[in-house]
């Protein structure tokens, strides 16, 4: 007899073939309806009474989830990085164990972290969004492909009126320090890309050994000499109770005051005012962030207007490959259960 599986989030086909031979397969959550279009009520109901339920980003607290194991919950998956949208102590007291997907974004959110690198680091968005509206461009052209023929073409002499007296000019990453907190599966990534870019990388992270870090040519140091000695530093830290507002006026105090902080991880990891405070008064350069305290970013957030703060809307994690890896990782889960073969990717609660 088939076992029954309600599946929230896609898997790849190749992998499905197997799960279809062994499963009654019902799709449910935003897999059926959409992005943005399930509440925890509709997936609660859609989920009753199947031995599998692997959700995507539908939210499941401790009385769904205590409903879905009386009705014959024996397998539970979350294809998420980190499983915050699921009640963990309600899991833990059904007995059953939370197959996730970490590491799923690892290659997304690293290219985009080194992008926003180049991007504060050369001034990019503030030049780009210069131009656009209107600053430092020359008189419209009736045509403007009759050109004259200048060997060296530049935006004139560098006078006030110059972008690289209004934007700055920027810096290389070649030879600078790079303070990656948080060595895990992206913090790695990050830092083996940054390292080709001929950084230096210094990887705070005490709950990694030292030998991990250091095989891939990094150096496993101390808080403060991560702080102190960084021209940039990315923050790849989770949200749990001993890492909320870590970041604040005391690491901000003991950095350089040329130094940046560039955040893809969670905002609540970075203390909201004191980061502010710090940017206002130049305690550090600057910041690149893709991550905000509520979302959308509210339009008067002071971040939004300052001219040494790069921001984007909370995109670095998403890509059209995600999908396939977080898929991918979860199918392997499903297959092992169905086996009954060891899972590779049991959640394990923080603190």
């Amino acid at each position: 007899m088939k076992k029954t599986l309600a599946l929230c989030t896609p898997i790849p086909e190749k992998q499905m073939e197997y799960i279809k031979e062994q499963c009654d397969i019902t799709i449910c959550g935003e897999l059926k309806h959409g992005k943005g279009n399930v509440t925890e009520e509709m997936t609660k109901e859609e989920c009753m009474g199947h031995e599998l339920v692997v959700l995507g980003d539908e939210y499941a607290g401790a009385d769904t989830i205590r409903a879905w194991a009386e009705s014959g919950m024996k397998f539970m998956g979350v294809a998420k990085g980190t499983p915050a949208t699921v009640d963990h102590n309600a899991i833990k007291e059904a007995g059953l164990e939370l197959s996730y997907t970490p590491g799923r974004n690892r290659v997304a959110v690293a290219e985009f972290t080194i992008g926003l690198m180049i991007a504060v680091a050369r001034k990019l968005t503030l030049s780009c969004t210069g131009l656009s509206k209107g600053e430092h461009v020359g008189e419209p052209m009736e045509d403007i492909y009759d050109v004259p023929d200048v060997k060296n073409v530049t935006f004139g002499p560098l006078d006030e009126k110059h972008p690289f007296v209004d934007y700055g000019i920027g810096f290389e990453l070649y030879g600078k320090k790079l303070g990656v907190a948080g060595y895990g599966a992206i913090g790695r990534e990050v830092a083996v890309r940054a390292k080709a870019f001929g950084m230096e990388i210094l990887a705070y992270d005490p709950y990694m050994p030292a030998e991990k870090i250091e095989a891939d040519g990094a150096r496993a140091v101390d808080l403060d000499t991560m702080l102190a000695e960084s021209d940039m530093i990315s923050i790849h830290l989770p949200v749990l109770p001993s890492t909320k507002g870590i970041v604040n006026k005391d690491w901000f105090s003991k950095m350089k005051p040329t130094a940046y902080v560039i955040n893809t991880a969670r905002a609540a990891v970075i203390d909201q005012k004191d980061f502010v405070e710090a940017l206002m008064n130049k305690t550090i350069a600057g910041a690149a962030v893709d991550v905000y305290w509520k979302e959308p970013v509210p339009a008067n957030h002071p971040l939004l207007s300052m001219r040494n703060v790069v921001c984007t809307p909370h995109m670095a994690g998403l890509t059209t490959d995600v999908d396939n890896w977080s898929g991918t990782m979860m199918g392997e889960e499903i297959t092992a259960y169905l086996k009954g073969e060891p899972r590779k990717y049991i959640w394990k609660v923080k603190k």
